[in-house]
């Protein structure tokens, strides 16, 4: 009797240490369930959003640019410094502050604080935004998005060279390499709404 409370203890602690390993990949909800489905031809086709809401640079009414963005070196600069100096923020659902971020939320704070840019909240919101680009084409500063369900766009990151990106994850803010199998699995589309061409 003692020896079987000790398998199974023992199992149940096997299963919860996998269960944290799971979470602590992604902000997201659990594991794919999904096919393969085709977000990028989905998103590609769906309607999207071609313009932005910025705030004026010296305050005043928010004003209307098309997307992607057209931003300065230094800006875009600013933004790789801003990601470094946030890494390892804590986790928090439905944060968007340097005291917690969701992986939207980290987002949405990055490209307003940089850019100015009044951003959707939501992941499913922000993968409306300017052009899906093919993979081969992706560069720092576009946003990648994963589906971590298998059914929906449910987690977002910035790339921030050709093969990483930085992201809120359960475990907090890091960077992660994009060809990682459990982001490779689960990848959807990037796209582009900031530039400096």
């Amino acid at each position: 009797m003692h020896l079987s409370s000790w398998h199974l203890s023992k199992t149940s602690l096997l299963l919860s240490l996998i269960a944290l390993t799971l979470f602590g990949l992604s902000s997201c909800q659990s594991f794919r369930t999904g096919s393969g489905y085709n977000f990028e031809s989905k998103y590609s086709l769906k309607k999207r959003k071609t313009h932005i809401s910025s705030t004026a640079e010296r305050g005043g009414p928010a004003v209307i640019k098309p997307l992607p963005l057209k931003v300065s070196e230094h800006s875009f600069d600013r933004l790789f410094s801003s990601i470094d100096e946030l890494l390892g923020t804590t986790y928090r659902s439905g944060w968007s502050t340097p005291d917690g971020f969701d992986c939207s939320g980290f987002v949405q704070y990055l490209y307003k604080q940089q850019f100015r840019m009044i951003l959707p909240r939501t992941t499913g919101e922000l993968a409306l935004l300017g052009s899906v680009m093919p993979e081969h084409t992706l560069k720092p500063g576009d946003l990648v998005f994963f589906s971590i369900d298998g059914n929906n766009i449910d987690h977002v990151g910035i790339l921030v060279d050709r093969n990483h990106f930085a992201h809120a994850a359960n475990s907090g803010v890091r960077v992660d390499a994009l060809f990682n199998p459990y982001y490779r699995a689960r990848y959807a589309f990037g796209e582009r709404i900031i530039t400096t061409d």
